[in-house]
């Protein structure tokens, strides 16, 4: 496997983190990915919108997820909450950031991707079982959600050191 040693502080507790030359690209890009998606589906939440290029039938139709109860949470779109998930993603996957040795930082990746992909599962069941109906859109941002959170996983799995030894 082909890794890339990320530069850190310079002290004696921070040896150079070598992760996987995919991580850091594959993560960024997944990121920015899912935050063009989501910017797509608040434009079209929002101008109410009924050119979501997706064919209405009766399994897929965009507009009846898009419109349902279910999208929006405590009154906030569902399309806005993925903005700020995909906006905050890109701060954490930054290279610069990847580089640091805090494991607030670490953790808060993983933690943050795993709220997104439990957030996307949460919606699969609604489009499946409450709505009755499958929006290709969304369903592009859950695959990226999910391939967002293997990809930051897999990294922080293959980092060394890890950031999660005990011999910080």
């Amino acid at each position: 496997m082909v890794k890339t040693q990320l530069a850190t502080k310079s002290d004696a507790r921070s040896a150079p983190i070598t992760l996987p030359n995919w991580a850091v690209p594959a993560s960024l890009g997944l990121s920015v990915l899912g935050l063009g998606l989501s910017i797509y589906l608040t434009i079209e939440h929002f101008t109410q919108n009924t050119t979501l290029a997706c064919p209405a039938g009766s399994t897929v139709n965009c507009q009846q997820v898009t419109t349902s109860a279910q999208s929006k949470v405590f009154g906030i779109p569902v399309a806005v909450l993925g903005l700020v998930f995909f906006v905050a993603m890109i701060g954490l996957c930054l290279p610069q950031v990847w580089r640091m040795r805090d494991l607030r930082l670490w953790r808060g990746r993983l933690v943050v991707a795993g709220v997104g992909l439990a957030f996307a599962v949460y919606l699969i069941f609604a489009e499946i079982f409450l709505i009755k109906a499958i929006c290709l859109w969304c369903t592009f941002v859950h695959v990226v959600s999910f391939l967002l959170f293997a990809v930051i996983a897999m990294a922080t799995a293959l980092a060394d050191p890890n950031p999660f030894d005990a011999k910080r």
